[in-house]
């Protein structure tokens, strides 16, 4: 096992969250927690992470949003190290020990590359189409791993945005100076379906926005 703690936030995701944990699991090196946040579902998500037995820690919470149930993860466990992956992406094969790897003592962040595939189960005459390349590292959560420490310097994701939680604490992390270095490999996989919350949520896009602004008024504020 290593000193990885990993969150899962799970809102209605009973159709993909056990290929999400098996995903996880599997990593060699083991992650040393792996912790489900339920942020209020309806399904049958709790069953599908208690399945896992205690490989698996559920917290179940009312419906907050993914920025609260990071959050709420982030809180319940101890580890020095943190890993995210939302219950709808998975992990590659060696996902964790190609970052953990990257990690130096003056590494903050180490982020992996995205690819991104169209769920077997969408009509490929509905499907959206996914990016022809592997993407940027960094732009998603999933594909970053980090230290609890920095968490701790930057602070909370915040709670009150539906989609962009995470730019919006990138932007403030790289604001506090984080030390970040990427690795050529894909590591995480997303999952392109109907119900993507980016897609499907009609406020995301002032979301984010909202976010880019923000960033941006906080660079004029400090520049010289």
């Amino acid at each position: 096992m290593t000193g990885v703690a990993v969150v899962v936030p799970v809102r209605d995701g009973e159709r993909y969250l056990g290929e999400a944990l098996d995903s996880v699991l599997g990593q060699v090196p083991a992650p040393a927690e792996v912790v489900v946040v339920d942020d209020g579902s309806t399904d049958g998500s709790a069953a599908v992470a208690r399945s896992f037995g205690e490989r698996v820690s559920l917290v179940q919470t009312e419906a907050r949003g993914p920025g609260a149930a990071r959050n709420t993860g982030i809180a319940r466990t101890t580890a020095p190290v943190l890993g995210f992956l939302d219950a709808d992406d998975l992990w590659l094969p060696g996902a964790l020990a190609v970052r953990l790897a990257a990690l130096g003592a003056e590494v903050d962040v180490v982020r992996g590359r995205v690819e991104e595939f169209v769920s077997p189960d969408v009509d490929p005459a509905h499907a959206p189409r996914p990016a022809t390349t592997a993407s940027t590292p960094g732009h998603l959560l999933g594909g970053v791993l980090l230290r609890r420490a920095l968490v701790e310097r930057v602070g909370p994701l915040r709670e009150d945005l539906r989609v962009g939680e995470f730019i919006d604490w990138y932007a403030r992390a790289q604001e506090a100076g984080l030390v970040a270095v990427d690795v050529p490999e894909v590591v995480l996989r997303r999952r392109l379906h109907a119900t993507n919350t980016g897609r499907q949520d009609p406020g995301s896009r002032v979301d984010l926005t909202r976010v880019v602004r923000e960033a941006l008024r906080r660079r004029r504020e400090v520049a010289p």
